[in-house]
């Protein structure tokens, strides 16, 4: 009998392996209520522009608004990484307020984003950042014991951003 071939069927089924490409990069999409706002949220702990956008197109100079009106979408990047914001469309953003430390589930009705830095050291400037722009640290430093250091943020729409270190 040949590779697949059944008995009484005299028909080969061979496997056939696809290779599909490989994902090169994901970008998150924050539903945001105030996309300007949001942008200054995240360059407190050293994010930079990418783009910002309203109805009529990109704004110059990744300003906040141009005689068309308020950025309603716009992009936000650290490193190799980006978020786009969104200005009240794709996806959810609010619900109840994260339930942490002996809680029985870590549940919040907006998104979830992990982020990783290259060391604790870059970690700790990350997290005095944060404390000194008075962000919503919602979970100081601590060591968890899959061997990560991590620190989390509130974002004011009610995302929550978990920022590690491998230890």
């Amino acid at each position: 009998m040949l590779n697949g071939e059944t008995e009484g069927q005299g028909l080969i089924a061979q496997e056939t392996k696809i290779l599909l490409p490989q994902i090169e990069f994901i970008t998150p999409i924050l539903n945001v209520s105030n996309v300007p706002e949001s942008l200054k949220w995240f360059e407190q702990i050293g994010w930079r522009r990418t783009f910002t956008w309203n109805h009529a197109g990109i704004i110059e100079d990744m300003a906040d608004r141009d005689d068309n009106g308020e950025a309603d979408f716009a992009g936000v990047g650290s490193g190799q990484v980006q978020v786009f914001l969104c200005l009240n469309a794709q996806g959810s953003r609010g619900g109840p307020s994260p339930m942490l430390v002996n809680a029985p589930t870590d549940e919040t009705g907006g998104c979830w984003i992990s982020l990783w830095v290259a060391t604790t050291a870059d970690l700790d400037v990350l997290h005095s950042a944060a404390l000194g722009s008075n962000m919503n640290v919602i979970l100081g430093m601590t060591d968890q014991p899959w061997g990560s250091r991590e620190f989390r943020l509130l974002h004011p729409d009610g995302h929550t951003l978990r920022i590690n270190a491998v230890l």
